[in-house]
């Protein structure tokens, strides 16, 4: 396997953590991220083309991972010594998955995650071109976070270079936090956890993603339609693209707004 074709196991976990997070089964993405890791790196290795070809869907209440080569050759299963430093691939895919298996003519193989019963707890975060820059933001978990975020937006924005309209950004960073503090945090109970994140993409979309200790958001569809009139409405008013997600390890929630480049026109 070449420099070139090692990294794109990496690419492809992170395609298939945002899949999972869209699809709003953030809870599958461990294991999947290993079993697609398994597969692909099976296939650049042992690939005789010049290329491999990925799938990875939702189907009949199933996660259904496929990596295809111009291969014949039909992989099996080796059990490796405790000194070996490979062999494990296929053994971790069948400990993991509920079934997997190898078309007909050999090349392409397969596996799947079974789905978890019932609609999916969380709305779809949304789709968006590859990351190019981010900067984390800190945030105290009072009422002062607010203000410290709109403090800390102004600057951050001008380093990121965002050719967009910064001011409404910082405005929207102000209300996805206020909103976190009067909704998500508990006074009172130490050690809650309330960060931000500002991203620019490849598409030159700004995301601003805010984190809170608490993974439901309670009538999310009518707070961004106006019903509870919560500050959320003006933000989505203003063509913002708004969702939410939960994600592995952590307990709490991740509220995004995607802002396109340029003026945002009421």
């Amino acid at each position: 396997m070449s420099e070139a074709d090692a990294v794109w196991p990496q690419r492809l976990r992170r395609l298939v953590r945002e899949g999972l997070a869209y699809w709003g089964h953030g809870e599958l993405v461990e294991s999947a991220e290993l079993l697609l890791t398994e597969l692909s790196t099976n296939a650049l290795r042992y690939s005789s083309g010049p290329d491999i070809s990925v799938c990875v869907c939702l189907k009949d209440g199933l996660c259904v991972i496929e990596v295809s080569n111009s291969s014949s050759g039909r992989p099996e299963v080796c059990h490796a010594g405790p000194a070996d430093e490979g062999g494990r691939g296929l053994f971790l895919v069948d400990a993991l998955a509920a079934a997997w298996g190898v078309s007909p003519d050999g090349t392409t193989t397969w596996c799947t995650l079974p789905l978890p019963e019932g609609p999916p707890d969380m709305e779809r975060a949304a789709v968006t071109a590859p990351v190019l820059r981010e900067i984390p933001i800190t945030l105290p978990a009072d009422s002062s976070a607010a203000t410290s975020a709109r403090i800390q937006g102004r600057s951050l924005l001008t380093v990121l270079g965002w050719p967009g309209d910064q001011q409404r950004a910082v405005d929207v960073l102000h209300v996805l936090v206020d909103n976190a503090v009067q909704h998500a945090l508990t006074p009172g109970v130490p050690g809650q956890y309330l960060g931000a994140c500002l991203s620019v993409t490849e598409a030159h979309e700004l995301l601003i993603d805010v984190t809170d200790p608490n993974p439901t958001f309670p009538a999310f569809d009518k707070a961004v339609t106006g019903e509870l009139r919560r500050g959320l409405w003006g933000i989505v008013r203003q063509g913002v693209a708004l969702t939410w997600f939960v994600l592995p390890g952590f307990a709490g929630k991740t509220v995004r707004a995607t802002l396109r480049p340029g003026q945002v026109d009421l």
